[in-house]
C-alpha cells in the first residue's frame, strides 16, 4: 500500500476517526495512530497522504491540544468534515443488557450517554478511548462488562450492540479537519469557503476589540474564535479563528489586513470548501 492511499487517524480502528476516515474518504486506506502527533508526522514524512482530524464536537467542545499541534505541524487544512456520533452498547455475543453492570470508554463518550447509564444502573469506567474498550471487552470475556463504541467497533471486535443511539443528544457531531503537506485552496468566488488561522494581538488596550472591527465593519461572518496560551505566558495569548470566505475576497481581504494592524502575527493555516452541513437549512453564502 503506497502512502498516496493512505489516511491517517488518532485511535485504534473502529474509533471514530477511523468511521470518519470511511465516511469522507471510502476510497482511502485509514492508517491508525497512537497519538495526534503521530496522524501529524505520518502526514508530514510523506508516510500517509492525508490526515482527519478531530477539532470539536457539538457537545464536548474543542478536542484538548490540537489548537497547538496543528500550527506547529506545518500542514495545510484542505477540508472538513462533519461525522454524526452514534454511540452503542457493545458486548459479547449473548449477553443481556439486563447483565451489563460495568461500561468502559472515553470520558466524552460516557458523558454522553449518562441518560441512558442511570436509567439501566450500570456503572460507567473511564478507559483511553471508545475503540480500545471494545477490545478489552472482546479480550476480557466477561458478560458483565461492555463498552461505549461505534457499530464499527463493534464490527471489528465481533461484539454484539445491545443498545444503538444511546447518546443523549441527537446532535452528536464531531467536525474533523483534513490536512494534507500542500496547500488546496479554492479558487476566490468559486463556492462558499472556510478560512482558518491563528493571531496574536498586540498587548494594549482593546486591540481585540479593534482587531476584530474589521470583520464586522467589512460583513464576514466568524463562526468559530477561541483563546489558548502559548509560550508559557499569561499575557502571550493566541487565538484561533474561522471565518466565512474567501482571503482573496475583497471583504475578507480588508477585515485580515485590519487584523494585521493590530496583530504581532497572522497565520492562515488553510483556506477550503465549506462543508454542505454547515448551513443545515439556510442557503450558503456565495463568494462576495
Amino acid at each position: 500500500m503506497t502512502a498516496d492511499h493512505l489516511i491517517a487517524f488518532q485511535g485504534e480502528l473502529g474509533a471514530y476517526g477511523h468511521l470518519a476516515c470511511k465516511a469522507a474518504f471510502p476510497e482511502m486506506t485509514p492508517l491508525p495512530c497512537a497519538a495526534f502527533e503521530d496522524a501529524f508526522a505520518a502526514v508530514a514524512d510523506g508516510r500517509a497522504r492525508l490526515a482527519l482530524i478531530p477539532i470539536e464536537n457539538s457537545i464536548a467542545g474543542r478536542v484538548a491540544d490540537i489548537h497547538h499541534l496543528m500550527p506547529a505541524s506545518k500542514l495545510h487544512i484542505i477540508g472538513e468534515h462533519f461525522q454524526p456520533v452514534n454511540h452503542h452498547l457493545l458486548a459479547l455475543p449473548g449477553a443481556t443488557l439486563d447483565e451489563i453492570r460495568t461500561v468502559k470508554s472515553h470520558v466524552h463518550a460516557l458523558g454522553q450517554c449518562r441518560a441512558f447509564l442511570r436509567a439501566h444502573n450500570i456503572q460507567p469506567v473511564v478507559a483511553a478511548d471508545t475503540a480500545g474498550s471494545a477490545a478489552e471487552v472482546a479480550r476480557r470475556q466477561d458478560k458483565s462488562l461492555a463498552a461505549i463504541a461505534s457499530e464499527l467497533a463493534g464490527e471489528i471486535y465481533g461484539l454484539a450492540s445491545l443498545a444503538a443511539n444511546i447518546e443523549d443528544a441527537d446532535h452528536n457531531t464531531t467536525r474533523f479537519l483534513v490536512m494534507a503537506r500542500e496547500a488546496m485552496e479554492p479558487r476566490p468566488h468559486s463556492q462558499p469557503c472556510i478560512t482558518t488561522f491563528v493571531f496574536r494581538v498586540r498587548n494594549v488596550p482593546a486591540a481585540l476589540y479593534k482587531a476584530m472591527g474589521g470583520f464586522a465593519t467589512n460583513g464576514v461572518n466568524m463562526t468559530k474564535l477561541e483563546s489558548y496560551q502559548v509560550g508559557g505566558q499569561f499575557t502571550a495569548t493566541q487565538f484561533y479563528a474561522d471565518v466565512e470566505g474567501h482571503p482573496e475576497e475583497a471583504n475578507l481581504r480588508l477585515a485580515l489586513e485590519e487584523l494585521a494592524f493590530f496583530s504581532h502575527e497572522v497565520r492562515i493555516l488553510g483556506v477550503y470548501p465549506a462543508h454542505p452541513f454547515r448551513f443545515g437549512n439556510r442557503a450558503p453564502r456565495p463568494g462576495a
